[in-house]
Formats: structure tokens, sequence, C-alpha cells
């Protein structure tokens, strides 16, 4: 028995999310159905994290044991097999490798990136359709990221924790947030060991605010600190959101 780790690519706008669901298309039931078309095996694999739906990913990982008998197998072949399978989802093998055998892509992960575009101009967006929040509004960027430097560090963050969380406890630690511009684009990196559900896109759903003008620094630290979701901003849409790299 073989452990392989597995680092992912997706477009997630076709899914209801990494988590196979009853009656909707999930990018582990994909991957799990390429599996089997390659060797005959159900075999159920172990994300890093869920994402929802909607959400990409250019760096997911996720690792599975696969009995492939006395028979060679490289990386290299096993991507190139189960990419074949794949087609024609929007899923991507970028790479296959063979782990420790008490490797555990969610529980010995120890940093997630994740990044939110935001298109930020008044004509409408084209070519980044589905993979960016098209916002018209100007955003005072510098005003945004100075007053999300108020999330480093371990905190409560319920104000940013979707109704439905099914996380035992609201605290996490963010070790990095930046908001940039880059001419029409702005984008939010945030990265921490875990997130919560939602708690990326309603933290930049929140910092909008701050971007617009609606809301001073202290406003947003009112709400923060009232760990209380009906004080936080909205919901982000989906398609911005990407997870780009877990590191080990």
């Amino acid at each position: 028995m073989t452990r392989w780790k597995l680092t992912i690519e997706y477009n997630g706008a076709p899914y209801c999310g990494w988590q196979r669901q009853d009656g909707q298309p999930s990018v582990q039931q994909h991957i799990e159905e390429a599996i089997f078309k390659f060797c005959q095996q159900e075999i159920r694999i172990q994300a890093a994290g869920r994402t929802d739906t909607g959400v990409h990913a250019a760096g997911q990982v996720a690792h599975f044991d696969l009995d492939y008998g006395t028979r060679k197998l490289t990386g290299f072949d096993l991507a190139k097999a189960l990419n074949a399978h794949l087609r024609p989802q929007p899923i991507a093998i970028i790479k296959a490798e063979i782990a420790d055998p008490e490797f555990h892509a969610r529980f010995h992960a120890t940093n997630k990136l994740y990044r939110y575009r935001i298109i930020n101009r008044t004509a409408p967006i084209t070519t980044d359709q589905g993979f960016a929040w098209h916002f018209w509004k100007n955003l005072d960027v510098p005003a945004m990221h100075d007053t999300a430097q108020l999330l480093l560090g371990k905190h409560d963050f319920t104000t940013f924790r979707d109704s439905d969380c099914q996380a035992k406890s609201p605290v996490r630690t963010i070790s990095r947030i930046a908001i940039t511009r880059n001419g029409d684009e702005v984008i939010m990196e945030c990265e921490g060991k875990s997130f919560l559900h939602h708690q990326v896109r309603n933290t930049i759903g929140t910092l909008v605010h701050v971007g617009e003008g609606k809301w001073t620094k202290d406003d947003f630290k009112s709400a923060f600190d009232a760990h209380d979701r009906t004080r936080g901003g909205i919901t982000a849409p989906s398609d911005g959101l990407t997870l780009v790299r877990i590191d080990y």
C-alpha cells in the first residue's frame, strides 16, 4: 500500500465545492471517479481543506492510499493517467508524489494561502469573468490594508464566520494579510493554518466598507470586537477566491 500526495488545480465554478454531496457534482467526486477508472478501486481521498461552491484552487492538496501490486508506478505516470480520465472537467493533477505513510493532507498542513481578486472599475469585466469580483465603486486600498492589519494574530473571528460553520471554535490565527492594487486589480492575500467557513469572503466583504469610505478603521474594529456575524459585511462572491498554496 502506497500513500500518494496530489497537488490539484481546479476551476470551482461547475461544482458544489470540494466535498462530495448527494446529487451535486464535486471536485472530490470527479477525482475519485478518475482513480476508479485508472485502477478499478473505490478509494476515498482526503483533502487539506474543503473549498466552497464556486471557489477555485491552484494548489489544493489531497492524499490517498493505493495498492498497485508489484507494478511500477511513477508520480508522472499517475498524474498523467488521472488527468486523462478527468477530461473534460476543469480539474488537473499538477503533481503526484509518494508520501510518507503517516502523511495527512489536512492534519499536517502548517499554513494556507488564500487570494481574493477584485476588479475595481466601472466597465464590466470580460476575461476575468468568473475569476474575480467586479466592484465598480472606487476603493481606498491603503485604508483597507491598514485596517486589515487588525486581524493579525490569534482572535475570535465570529464576526466573519458563517452562521452554519461547524468548527468547534471561532478562534483562528492570521499570520499575514495584505491588500494591494495593480491597475484595476485589487488583491487580498490571507495566510494562516486554518480558516472558518466563509471567513476570507466575509472579511473582504466587510473591508470593502472601509474602501468605499462608509466605515472607518474604528467602525471595522467595533464590528470585529463584537463577535457578532450580523455586525459584519456581506459575503463576497465565491468566484473571486482561490486556494493558492498549502505548506507542510
